[in-house]
Formats: C-alpha cells, sequence, structure tokens
C-alpha cells in the first residue's frame, strides 16, 4: 500500500457524522463523506502506522441504504447535503444508529433504550441561517459565491440552488455574485491573507418573513455599499421575494481566521436583528446571536428537552451556554427562577430584550465563561440544562457543575463524541443515564442533536462500625484541627474546588465529628446543599491533611 495510489473496498461503518472506514488489504483506512455499505475507490493520503486516511474518488456501488435521487443539482460538487441519495427515512435510523454505537456503555449499564428519533418537521428549505463563502470555482477563474467543494478546503460552488434554504435567500445570494463580479472586488484568500470579499451571511425568520443580511468583508478595498443595498432592494421592489428585508449590514473583518467574526458592524439599511417565533414565544436574533438554524425543529426539540425537565413548579433552574436564552424562557412560565450564562454579550443583552418582550419576569442572564461565572453564582439549582458547543464541556466546567449535586440534568450536544466523553466524567460522579434520544435538525446531512436525561444516584447503603481501641491514650495530642476556611481553601488549592461550610459541617456529621454550635441555626428557613459524594470525599481528604 503506497500514498497516492488507488484502492477499492467495502465501507464496513461510518462513526459521526459522516467518517467512514474502508479494510485495505491489512488496514483499517478512514474515509470522510461515504455511506455504509457503499464500495468505493479511494486515494491514499496519509499512511501512519495507526492512522491510515484515503480521499473518496468514486462510489463505485451504491449501499443498500441509498433508496433515494438527490434533489438538490449541486449535489456531488457542494460539501453538504451528502445523504440525499438516503430517504429521509433511513437518515433517521443511520444517525441513530450511529448515537446509540456511541452512547451504548451508559445505556447498556441500566437497561436504558435510546428513543425513537424524531424527525425535523421539514425535510427542505429548513435552515433560517446559511453562511455563504466568496471564492473561484477553479483556480483563477471568475467569482463564485456558495458552498465549499467538496473535499477541499479552497474551492467555492456556486450554489444557486440550494434546497436547504428559502429561495429568498438564493435570490439574494445569485444577485449579490453578479453585483459583485460587475464590481471587480477579489475575494479574501486564506493562505495569502489578500482580498476583499469573505462571507455572505443571510437570516431569514420563519414566523415573520424578515430577512437579515450581513456582508463580511476586510478593509483591503473599497466596496459600494449604496450600490449594493440598491440591487438587493430591487429584489423586492420586483416582487422576487416573498419576504421583506429587515435590515443588510456591513461587517469589517480583518482577523486572519476563517471564520465570521466582527471588527467593526455598519447597519448599511433598516435594523440589526430580525424576529423570530419558537413555542409561542419571540425572539430578537441579531447578526451575531446564537440561534438554532432550524426554526421548525427547534420547537420540537425544545418540546423534548421539556419533557426531560419534567416538574419545575418551585425550581431554580440554571441552563448554561443559553445563547439568546431560547431554552430559559421557554421553561420560565413554569419555574421559580431561571438563570443563563453565556459567554458572548450580545446574545445575553439579546435574551434580556427577549425576556422583557415576553413578559418573563425571573429570568436572569449573565455575560461571561461559564467556567468562571458559576462560582459567582449566589443561587443553588435544582435543575440544570447544559446545551454546550460542539466540543463540549470544559473538564473544570463540568466537575463544577456535577459539585452542584442535582438531582437531574439535562444535556443537550450537537457532537454526540464530545457528549460521549463527557458523559464518562458524569458516571464517574455518580450520575446514570435514565433517558436518550435525537432530534434531527439537519436533514440530508451526517448531523443530528442528541438530548440526554442525566439522574444523580445518592448511595443509600451504610455500614456503622462500633470500634473502641484497647489503649485510647495514644490518640491524645495527635489529632489536629482546622478552621472552616482553612479547609475550603485548602480544597480550592489542591483540587480547584470550592466547598461548602454546609458541606463540611455534613461530613464532620459523617465523621462524628463536632460541628461548630450555630451551623444549624435557620436551617428551617434556609435551604441546605446536600454534600455529594464526590465532594465529600474531598472535605475527607481535608481532615486527613489537618489530622483532624
Amino acid at each position: 500500500m503506497k500514498k497516492g495510489e488507488i484502492y477499492e473496498g467495502v465501507v464496513e461503518r461510518v462513526d459521526f457524522p459522516n467518517k467512514g472506514y474502508v479494510q485495505i488489504e491489512d488496514r483499517r483506512v478512514a474515509v470522510k463523506g461515504v455511506i455504509a455499505g457503499q464500495r468505493v475507490k479511494v486515494r491514499m493520503k496519509r499512511l501512519r502506522r495507526e492512522n491510515a486516511q484515503a480521499t473518496l474518488i468514486e462510489v463505485v456501488e451504491p449501499s443498500p441504504l441509498e433508496d433515494a435521487t438527490p434533489v438538490c443539482p449541486h449535489f456531488g460538487n457542494c460539501g453538504g447535503c451528502s445523504a440525499q441519495t438516503m430517504s429521509y427515512t433511513n437518515q433517521l435510523r443511520v444517525k441513530s444508529g450511529i448515537v446509540e454505537d456511541l452512547l451504548r456503555p451508559f445505556l447498556n449499564k441500566n437497561g436504558v433504550c435510546m428513543e425513537e428519533p424524531v424527525a425535523s418537521p421539514l425535510e427542505w428549505g429548513y435552515r433560517n441561517k446559511m453562511e455563504f463563502s466568496f471564492g473561484d470555482e477553479v483556480k483563477g477563474g471568475e467569482l463564485a459565491l456558495g458552498m465549499h467543494r467538496k473535499n477541499s478546503t479552497y474551492d467555492v460552488v456556486n450554489t444557486p440552488q440550494c434546497q436547504i434554504v428559502h429561495s429568498d435567500m438564493t435570490a439574494i445570494l445569485s444577485k449579490t455574485l453578479v453585483f459583485f463580479q460587475q464590481q471587480k472586488n477579489s475575494f479574501y484568500r486564506k493562505m495569502q491573507h489578500t482580498g476583499c470579499l469573505r462571507h455572505l451571511v443571510v437570516r431569514r425568520s420563519f414566523a415573520t418573513g424578515e430577512l437579515l443580511v450581513n456582508l463580511v468583508v476586510t478593509t483591503q478595498e473599497e466596496v459600494d455599499t449604496q450600490g449594493y443595498v440598491k440591487s438587493l432592494l430591487e429584489l423586492e421592489e420586483s416582487h422576487e421575494l416573498q419576504g421583506q428585508f429587515a435590515g443588510i449590514l456591513l461587517t469589517k473583518n480583518d482577523s486572519l481566521s476563517d471564520t465570521v467574526q466582527s471588527d467593526e458592524t455598519i447597519v448599511l439599511y433598516g435594523r440589526d436583528f430580525i424576529q423570530e417565533q419558537i413555542l409561542g414565544l419571540q425572539f430578537k436574533i441579531s447578526p451575531f446571536s446564537f440561534f438554532q438554524t432550524n426554526s421548525k425543529g427547534a420547537e420540537v426539540l425544545y418540546e423534548k428537552v421539556r419533557q426531560y425537565v419534567g416538574e419545575t413548579k418551585n425550581k431554580v433552574i440554571f441552563d448554561l451556554y443559553s445563547g439568546t436564552g431560547t431554552i430559559a424562557q421557554i421553561l420560565a412560565p413554569v419555574a421559580k427562577k431561571v438563570i443563563g450564562v453565556e459567554i458572548v454579550a450580545e446574545a445575553v443583552e439579546a435574551a434580556k430584550v427577549n425576556a422583557e418582550g415576553n413578559g418573563l419576569t425571573n429570568c436572569e442572564f449573565i455575560a461571561g465563561d461559564v467556567l468562571k461565572v458559576i462560582d459567582e453564582i449566589e443561587e443553588t439549582p435544582d435543575m440544570i440544562v447544559v446545551d454546550p458547543p460542539r466540543d463540549g464541556l470544559h473538564p473544570v466546567a463540568l466537575q463544577k457543575i456535577m459539585n452542584y449535586g442535582v438531582d437531574q440534568l439535562v444535556y443537550i450536544s450537537c457532537k454526540p463524541t464530545s457528549l460521549a466523553r463527557d458523559l464518562a466524567l458524569f458516571e464517574a460522579g455518580g450520575y446514570e443515564v435514565e433517558r436518550a434520544g435525537c432530534v434531527d435538525m439537519f436533514p440530508q446531512t451526517g448531523h443530528v442533536e442528541t438530548v440526554v436525561l442525566l439522574s444523580h444516584q445518592k448511595s443509600t447503603e451504610y455500614i456503622y462500625v462500633d470500634y473502641e481501641p484497647e489503649n485510647a491514650d495514644y490518640l491524645k495530642g495527635i489529632a489536629g484541627s482546622a478552621t472552616y476556611r482553612e479547609i475550603i481553601e485548602w480544597s480550592q488549592n489542591k483540587y480547584g474546588v470550592k466547598v461548602r461550610s454546609s458541606e463540611i459541617a455534613q461530613v464532620k456529621d459523617m465523621c462524628g465529628m463536632e460541628k461548630r454550635e450555630n451551623y444549624n441555626l435557620g436551617a428551617e428557613v434556609h435551604r441546605v446543599h446536600k454534600v455529594t459524594a464526590e465532594r465529600a470525599k474531598l472535605i475527607k481528604e481535608a481532615f486527613k491533611h489537618f489530622r483532624m
């Protein structure tokens, strides 16, 4: 087997989202963009002892799972929507099966079965946001605007008939492309860091039909913004759009990374947000706010979250990584209080405005990193909902979340491999999977949302030992002591965990040690945070350190 050579084999299995494995000679070779059961031709890309990779060249024979004809004319060239050759029923079955394989170690221990996958209400035209890239289809070719070519980081394919967005969005894409082809502005070249045009980001509200257009450029060239706005408004005037423009923006971005971010954003027309509606609640969506890209699918997803959360009366709920506060506001009407934490300040401000507009007074939104903010919140949660970024929870944040010892926790994940990694840590901390299911937010692709309900397993078995040594005199003078503050500081320095005074007192009680006299005063009116097994272990280590 040699690098650059072409080989043929059958895809034996596929891992999330579409990474397949083909047995070639005596090696297991990874290939992206394939479906289990396909016979494929591949070109060997990398040969290492534990990591052989190849690039897909051709599907020689289709998989038995492929029972549909692609709808999109860009299929095969465009790097998106690789699952179009499967019926939607098969897509759901494959996605759910891949997730179940990842979560099986956590499901089998408790006899939990994956629930039936929940379909997106729309298979096509479901996206409320699309990020198109400027580039060229061939080196030195005419300006293109669309999606990246399959298996390419640089080439861009024009996608004027993309099928997973509303026709209003493709009309804006086509109008933008023609305008800048005539203007002769160059596109930004990622390797050379030269050029002007970077991205076109379009949002469309399903509830109102409002459109928000954001043209992302560098400052290396002048852009005719007035002419651009005029050309887009012609779409409205000629009734080529079903919706209407809420705003047209220009974002200046001179960063080296290939991400949409803002050095400065200017409103060229209208305003900088659209309004969307989810489960009867109104949401203001600004240019850089996180919001589920499938509005109709989000309603289905949040209904499942509601089911998993269950009874919320008189409960304090933490919504961590809350984005524009969608989950928090959906839970707020039936909860005592919901506290959302989100690192994007713009999203937090939008969440506050949304909550006020929806008449919700029991929502609080905090801007900051969950890793740091969680230590500053005075309230103690009864339940926690987490919807982290694709990479999952930071290990320290995860430990801090577990330290609350809530009875139940709901984890929403768009990347089940990150979820599986985090579940192993939750399991070590005494949590078990009680329910698990998939909600498809991304038809025609390999991606899927996963929702898991975790329950804290508290031990109810105790062994009581009554032991008195024959000569107890040797204990005199050996026992040490420490203040609550010393124990708290030692635990924080040693393990990065800030234990509570009430928890120290509970562990003292477990160990038959004297507590400070005023610990229980007012207990009938102050809620005491029950110590978890993990935190009790840390406190006992502190007792040993101080020879208590």
